[in-house]
């Protein structure tokens, strides 16, 4: 997915330093930003669940101390899960003012 999401971005930069149809860019920028939209509220979901997951571990661990391993194999995953999903709103916030420039280039 970072591939993809960075490989479009740079894309649309270069498309917006050339003379191209804009208004068939904006139709698939806005049809890419919808895309993108969905991936970040399913990884914005999936992150809440493990922090709470997390959080559940550690309140069991105060009552077995296995619930500590777990916690932190969970709090590993969520890590990654929180620095993918910023990847992904970052990217999409930059969509938006990409779309702003396109936008302008139409009118």
């Amino acid at each position: 997915m970072k591939n993809s999401i960075t490989e479009y971005i740079k894309y649309v930069d270069d498309e917006l330093e050339k003379k191209v149809d804009f208004k068939k860019l904006k139709d698939e920028h806005l049809i890419k930003i919808g895309f993108y939209q969905h991936e970040r509220l399913i990884h914005l979901l999936v992150t809440l669940f493990y922090a709470l997951f997390m959080l559940l571990t550690l309140i069991l661990s105060f009552y077995n101390p296995l619930g500590i391993v777990i916690m932190f194999i969970l709090m590993i995953i969520l890590l990654f899960y929180v620095k993918h999903y910023f990847l992904l709103e970052n990217s999409v916030q930059y969509m938006y003012k990409q779309y702003d420039k396109i936008l302008e280039k139409t009118k």
